[in-house]
This record gives C-alpha cells, sequence and structure tokens, in this order.
C-alpha cells in the first residue's frame, strides 16, 4: 500500500502523505507525490492540497537511504513537478517541516501552517547543504539575511516567525489546521488564484545587503571552523543573486553532491547515527520496566552539584539540594538563581520560566529529609571515604528501589556500590562541567546495577536532555581515561618542544572547541594536581608528564580564577596571553630531566595527542568498557570538544586506515619508549588480520 493517498474532494485535489512516524521523503513517498501531481493535471480539479496524517508533516529525508545509491525519482524532480504544476499546489504544516520537508513546501506555490509548528533547514549539522532547491527558493521568498540565518544554523524556526519572514502565507490554530487548510484552498480556488511558482519571484536582495555574504563567511569561518558545508551556502546563497534560477539550482547540486561524498558529511553522517546508537544496550530489552523518578536530591551544592539539579528543574522534576552547612546551602542555591538571570538577561528564558525551575529547587542540611525522594546524586568531593559516608547514610535513609549515583570522575563505582545494602540499586551518572550545558551523560554501569536501573537511566537522560553513554567501571571510565592519555601526550610535547599557544593552536586549527591547556586553565590547575595527589607514584606515571602543572600550582598558578596559569589573564576581560614565566618554568624543568627540548611540528603534535587518545580507545574497547566504538566517538565529540566533522577518535581512525595508525604508534614506541606507546593488542589484531572496527564488532555480536 502506498504512504501517499489522492483523493478529489469537490474541486479539490487532496493528497495526504501518511508515512509514520515522521513522514520521511522515502522512495515511495516521492514517488507517491509525483504521481499524485501527474493525476491532478488531467481531472477536475482546480487547486491541490498536500498535507501530511499523524503527528507531523514531513520531517526530512528517509535516513534509511543515507549512503545507499539514489532512487529514482530524487527529490530534485518531484519538487520540480510540484513547481510546475499547472494548478496551485498549497501545502498545509503541522508538527516539523524540516529539510526536504520545507524544500517541499518551498516549491509549494501556497503555504499555510498551525501557529504551533516549526520549519528549518538542518542540513549543515550533516555537512551538507539543501540540495532540492532550498537555498535557491528560500531567498526568494524570505530575506537575505533570514535566508543565511536559517540554512547556516541549521536550527528550526518557528511557523510565527517564518510567517513574518515571508515563508508561511496564512497561519490557523493547531487543532483546526484540517478545517482551515481545506477552507484556504478552498478560498483560493473560488478567486482562480494561479500557481505561483517560486523560482519566478525575484531573490529578496538590496544593495544593503552585499556586505552580509563577506560577514557571514567570516562568523562560520570561526563559528564551525574547518567544515566546508558553511562555505559553500553562502556560495549558494549568493549566486542566487547574480544567476538565473536555473543555474543557481546547478551550483547548488553541484555543491550538494560534493558535500554528499565528502569525509566530513561522512564524519557528521557517523556522529548522527552513532548518537541514536548509543542509547542501545545490547542486554537490556526495550520493553524493560523503568522506574518512576518524580524527585531528586542532590549531594553537594557546589558548582557541579548546581548544575546537575538544574537539568531537573528545566525538565519540571523537584530537587532537594542537601548541603553540610547552611552557609553552603544558601550560596549553592544563590549560584542557581544568579544563573537564572543570566539567562533571562540574556533572553533564553522568560522571567517566568526562572522563578518556575528555581522554585522546583529546595534546600536541606538533613539526610533525613530525603527519605522519600526518587533517585540521590551525589556531588561531593573525589574522595572515597567521603563518598563511604555519604553512601552509608543514604542507605539508611534512603527508600526502598530508590536509585544512588554517583557522580565520580574517576572512582570505583563497583567499590562504593558495596557501601550500601541495595548495590543493585547503584551506578554512576557522571556529568560534565558545566553540567546544566554539557549534553554528555556517561552512565556507569557496576557489576551488580540492575537492568531496570540502567533502562532508568537512559529514559532519564533522555527526559533531561542528555546524550547518554554506558560505561563499565574502570579509573575514568570512557572519558576520563582517555583524557588522560591526551593530557599525558600534551605533556609530553609542552617538555619535549612545543609551547603553550603552540599546542593549543594546532589541536584548535584541527577542530577542538578549545585547546588542552587552555581548558586546563579553564578547569583550573588545582583540581588535576589534587586528583594526582590520590594516586601511587605507579600510577601517576612518568613524572615528566605531570611536573610542569604540578610546579604551575605549586607557584600558585591555578588557571583563570588565579589570573594565571599556562597563561596569564586581565582580570576584567579575561583575555589570555602568553607568558614569558612558563617557558621558563618548562625550560627549567626539562633540564632537570635531561630533556634536550627540540622543534616539534604543529602535525606531530597533532599526530602524537590524537594516537594516544585512539590507541587508548582501541584498549577500552577490547576490555568492554565501551560497548562500541561509535559510542566512544559520542563521548568525546559531546563531553571532550573532539570536532564532529572529524567523527571522533574512533571514526578518524578508520577514516585514515588502521594500518598507518598501527605503523605510527609502533613507530613511537622505537622512539618514546613503550611505557605509554604499545599498540593495543585490538588494534594489531585488525591490522594483521585486515579487518575493520565494523568486521570485529560484527564477530562480537554473533
Amino acid at each position: 500500500m502506498s504512504p501517499v493517498t489522492y483523493e478529489l474532494k469537490d474541486d479539490i485535489g487532496v493528497i495526504a502523505i501518511d508515512n509514520p512516524p515522521v513522514n520521511a521523503l522515502s522512495q515511495a513517498v516521492r514517488k507517491g507525490i509525483q504521481d499524485a501531481i501527474a493525476t491532478a493535471q488531467v481531472d477536475g480539479s482546480k487547486v491541490i492540497l498536500l498535507q501530511c496524517l499523524g503527528r507531523t508533516f514531513i520531517a526530512g529525508a528517509d535516513i534509511s537511504e543515507f549512503g545507499k545509491p539514489p532512487l529514482d525519482p530524487s527529490l530534485p524532480e518531484v519538487l520540480n513537478s510540484i513547481e510546475q504544476s499547472a494548478k496551485p499546489v498549497i501545502c498545509a504544516i503541522h508538527g516539523q517541516a524540516l529539510g526536504g520537508g520545507l524544500e517541499t513546501a518551498l516549491a509549494s506555490h501556497y503555504r499555510c501552517a498551525a501557529r504551533t509548528a516549526k520549519v528549518g533547514l538542518p542540513e549543515v549539522n550533516l555537512g551538507l547543504l539543501p540540495g532540492a532547491g532550498g537555498t535557491q527558493r528560500t531567498p526568494r521568498l524570505a530575506s537575505m539575511q533570514a535566508s543565511l540565518d536559517l540554512i547556516l544554523s541549521g536550527k528550526p524556526i518557528s511557523a510565527e516567525q517564518a510567517h513574518d519572514e515571508g515563508l508561511i502565507d496564512a497561519l490557523f490554530a493547531e487543532d483546526e489546521l484540517a478545517d482551515q487548510s481545506f477552507a484556504y484552498a478552498r478560498k483560493l480556488a473560488d478567486e482562480g488564484a494561479p500557481a505561483r511558482p517560486t523560482r519566478e519571484l525575484t531573490v529578496k536582495f538590496y544593495e544593503a545587503d552585499t556586505e552580509l555574504f563577506d560577514i557571514y563567511r567570516k562568523t562560520y569561518a570561526k563559528k564551525l571552523k574547518g567544515q566546508t558545508a558553511p562555505q559553500l551556502i553562502v556560495d549558494c546563497l549568493e549566486a542566487a543573486t547574480t544567476k538565473s534560477f536555473a543555474e543557481g539550482l546547478k551550483i547548488e547540486r553541484n555543491a550538494f553532491v560534493a558535500c554528499r561524498a565528502s569525509e566530513q558529511s561522512a564524519a557528521l553522517r557517523h556522529i548522527f547515527f552513532a548518537e541514536r546508537q548509543a542509547a542501545k544496550i545490547a542486554d537490556i530489552p526495550k520493553d524493560t520496566p523503568t522506574r518512576d523518578i518524580n524527585s531528586v536530591a542532590i549531594i553537594g551544592a557546589g558548582l557541579m552539584g548546581g548544575g546537575i539539579a538544574m537539568n531537573f528543574a528545566n525538565a519540571g522534576i523537584p530537587v532537594t539540594m542537601l548541603e553540610i552547612s547552611q552557609e553552603a546551602l544558601d550560596k549553592g542555591l544563590g549560584n542557581i538563581a544568579s544563573i537564572y538571570q543570566g539567562m533571562v538577561k540574556k533572553g533564553r528564558i522568560s522571567a517566568e520560566d526562572a522563578h518556575r525551575r528555581t522554585s522546583l529547587i529546595t534546600g536541606t542540611t538533613r539526610f533525613d529529609d530525603l527519605g522519600s525522594v526518587d533517585l540521590v546524586i551525589e556531588a561531593v568531593f573525589e574522595s572515597i571515604e567521603v563518598k563511604k559516608d555519604v553512601f552509608t547514610k543514604l542507605d539508611q535513609v534512603c527508600k526502598p528501589g530508590a536509585i544512588l549515583a554517583t557522580n565520580t570522575s574517576y572512582l570505583d563505582v563497583d567499590e562504593i556500590a558495596q557501601f550500601t545494602s541495595r548495590p543493585g540499586d547503584v551506578l554512576g551518572l557522571h556529568f560534565f562541567s558545566p553540567a546544566h550545558i554539557m549534553q554528555l551523560l556517561e552512565i556507569v554501569r557496576a557489576q551488580q546495577t540492575s537492568k531496570d536501573v540502567m533502562a532508568t537511566a537512559i529514559e532519564l537522560a533522555r527526559k533531561i536532555k542528555k546524550v547518554p553513554v554506558q560505561a563499565r567501571v574502570c579509573y575514568g571510565f570512557i572519558g576520563n581515561r582517555m583524557l588522560r592519555q591526551y593530557q599525558r601526550e600534551v605533556q609530553m610535547c609542552l617538555i619535549e618542544g612545543a609551547s603553550p599557544e603552540q599546542i593549543d593552536t594546532a589541536m584548535m586549527s584541527w577542530g577542538m572547541a578549545m585547546g588542552p591547556l587552555m581548558v586546563a586553565d579553564l578547569a583550573g590547575l588545582d583540581i588535576s594536581y589534587k586528583a594526582r595527589q590520590a594516586l601511587s607514584d605507579a600510577q601517576k606515571g612518568d613524572p615528566k608528564s605531570y611536573r610542569i602543572p604540578d610546579v604551575l600550582y605549586e607557584m600558585g598558578r591555578v588557571g583563570q580564577k588565579s589570573g594565571s596559569g599556562y597563561y596569564v589573564y586581565d582580570p576584567e576581560t579575561r583575555q589570555r596571553s602568553s607568558d614569558p614565566t612558563v617557558i621558563e618554568v618548562i625550560e627549567q624543568e626539562a633540564s632537570k630531566f635531561g630533556v634536550s627540548r627540540q622543534p616539534i611540528s604543529d602535525a606531530e603534535i597533532l599526530n602524537r595527542i590524537t594516537l594516544a587518545l585512539i590507541n587508548e580507545g582501541f584498549k577500552i574497547l577490547e576490555e568492554g568498557i565501551a560497548q562500541r566504538a561509535s559510542d566512544i566517538d559520542v563521548v568525546y565529540c559531546f563531553g571532550y570538544g573532539f570536532p564532529k566533522f572529524r567523527g571522533g577518535p574512533m571514526f578518524f581512525a578508520q577514516t585514515r586506515g588502521l594500518d598507518a595508525i598501527y605503523a605510527d604508534i609502533c613507530r613511537y614506541r622505537e622512539t618514546h619508549g613503550d611505557m605509554y606507546w604499545t599498540p593495543s593488542d585490538l588494534l594489531k589484531s585488525l591490522v594483521e588480520q585486515g579487518q575493520t572496527l565494523a568486521d570485529w564488532e560484527k564477530g562480537q555480536a554473533q
């Protein structure tokens, strides 16, 4: 049965798309639309109404067709048939019209929508651009600036904003859309309204807009640095002002095909699917029952605890924060209120929203007040003794069935679980700082964590708009375990010849959100210093890999909060600048270790740092700490600023070639020793057998 039906109602031809769940533009839908348009050209209809059943209008392409040979008819061919219809085509939008869905609407002659609908062209998020006329039709309906914003941001806008910009002609109440869109079509038929091809409209471009293209090129070169699709989008929109519609379409199509074939788009599409796959845990069925989480307690009202609390308040879940003193509690609650007020000032939320969210967060200094909550998350000092004290008390006061979670970054969750009489209810919920902003949530599954607790955690992560990834127990789990090797190699490059600026610039030029030493200053050198004090000398590793930050800390240089770290910071603007004192420290420490500092190229810095990550990622896979390679990519892209257009460390390794990765690691073993540069057994095995990670994961699943 076709997902597209056509029916003549009086003299209105009604095309209905029913392809749940989101009416994606599959080959069957495209063919159905094209056939229906052709039928309508020769029947008694005066106008054609295109609508969708279910909860949304066309929400984009059929992702199951990604990476496969294209099937006829193509979307440009379908939209051409809509636009060339001799009879007016009206589309009625509800839910979301995204990507090819909005392009379908733009090719229609008239557009109406529910006021609650949203429209957008998110292709840039996948390293693509609208390839079915989106860059050419949008500026014929909306202003050039609005078109640039819509396509380059990839973010949907409300139907009301789209109406104000000229993309939509009429708005109706959501519950009246079906009747009102038909009435709208009836009115156009009665008035003898003509077909109104968008391609025949004049691009809305004015002399004052001439500098826009250079402004947006520079803005997105910085905002989405290293990515080619944003620059090609600007090229296509600029072409709309100087070329005919047909020529503009050709330029757009060539750019789209180039993007689709690029490594960047392959990487971004990989992350798109990996994010969705990460929420699936192999041994936990979809129908696993979950526990109700209607109230949450946070132990610790510091910056991390406060950020965690905000996630739940933002989702409408009441939170009780516990601190050891009223003074500390008041400070923590005050910080949360200040953050919400800052969001109001920036226009991100309304004053009413801020008040509602703040009112959901209350405080206490008594563990006994936590007896009725459904979930407790401790966010206290990284000490196993402190954790023991907290979980022993929680075990005594929390109700049966309450989930007890630790936000630890490194400590043994199995050991923490044994501080309770209910280890099946214990897991790690590792939020990333700032917790109310960062998307990643590492869900650490201890040996005895029950399946329903894991299923509940995954469901809850989605509710609070986090990206969940399961990790098993080891020191640092997935992200921080790999980060140790990343930071190690940063420090080794530093002591062997690089400067902080060179390392940070090399990594940011490659696409990292921030340089590793800038991140260290932002987080505070005291954090890592204190964490190292809990480790044995063997656990700390080569002293050369941590001596420089130790010295800086001991000098009182703990980063931005003290005004100096690897850099010095202006007390007013926080502007970062180089400091010769740091180079003196590096040179002195290198001399003490007998290291003769030599120039290191940016390429070598990049290679050593990324390979340190990749090699540890393979070890994590072979030990079963991560379920799949793509989960590691999700952790690094959503939690550590790894460039999404590189696909994550494991995807990048496959793109570059496992044999080349292995050869370089072996080379580093020869020149730098085998203390750290011993290739993963899994990597070695795959290279020797000529297999890929996909081959290995397929074998693991069998």
